[in-house]
C-alpha cells in the first residue's frame, strides 16, 4: 500500500499496492494556482476504488471553466489539499503528488492550461501540452 497525508499527518489516502502512480498531470488555471498557493498544481489520478481516505476532511466544489465540477477534499486540521473528484475524469480519484513525498512519482505527462503558466516554470520532456483544458488539441511548443 503506499499512502499520502496532509501536512500534519491527520488524512491520508491509501492506494492499493501495485496501482501505478504515473497518471500525473499538471494544471496552471488560476483555481489551481490560487488552490495550492503555488504557480501550478500537480494530481496524480488512480482508479477511486483502489484508493481510501482516511481521516476529517472538507471538501469545496467549484465549477471548472469547462462547466463541468471539480471537488477538493482538504484537511480540517491543517488544511491542506489532499484528493480530488473531477466530474471530467469519473471513477478516478486525484491526489496531491506532493502529499506521497516521494520523488519518485511519475512526472506529468500533460501540462494543462498552458495559457497561464509562468514563464518560469519548465514543463517534463514529453509531456503533452494543452493551452487550456485538455478538451483543446496539445501543443508542441516547448
Amino acid at each position: 500500500m503506499t499512502t499520502a497525508t496532509c501536512h500534519c499527518g491527520a488524512v491520508t489516502v491509501s492506494v492499493a499496492e501495485g496501482v501505478p502512480l504515473a497518471l500525473v498531470n499538471m494544471c496552471h488555471c488560476q483555481a489551481c494556482q490560487r488552490r495550492t498557493g503555488s504557480p501550478f498544481g500537480s494530481i496524480v489520478w488512480v482508479p477511486d476504488t483502489l484508493a481510501t481516505i482516511a481521516g476529517d476532511t472538507r471538501s469545496y466544489t467549484r465549477p471548472t471553466d469547462e462547466g463541468r465540477r471539480f471537488t477538493s477534499h482538504f484537511c480540517v486540521t491543517c488544511g491542506s489539499n489532499i484528493a480530488f473528484v473531477a466530474e471530467k475524469n469519473p471513477g478516478l480519484l486525484g491526489i496531491a503528488v506532493g502529499a506521497f513525498a516521494d520523488p519518485a512519482i511519475s512526472p506529468p505527462r500533460a501540462s494543462v492550461w498552458e495559457d497561464h503558466r509562468h514563464p518560469w516554470v519548465s514543463v517534463p520532456d514529453g509531456a503533452l501540452r494543452f493551452p487550456q483544458g485538455r478538451t483543446v488539441p496539445p501543443s508542441t511548443s516547448t
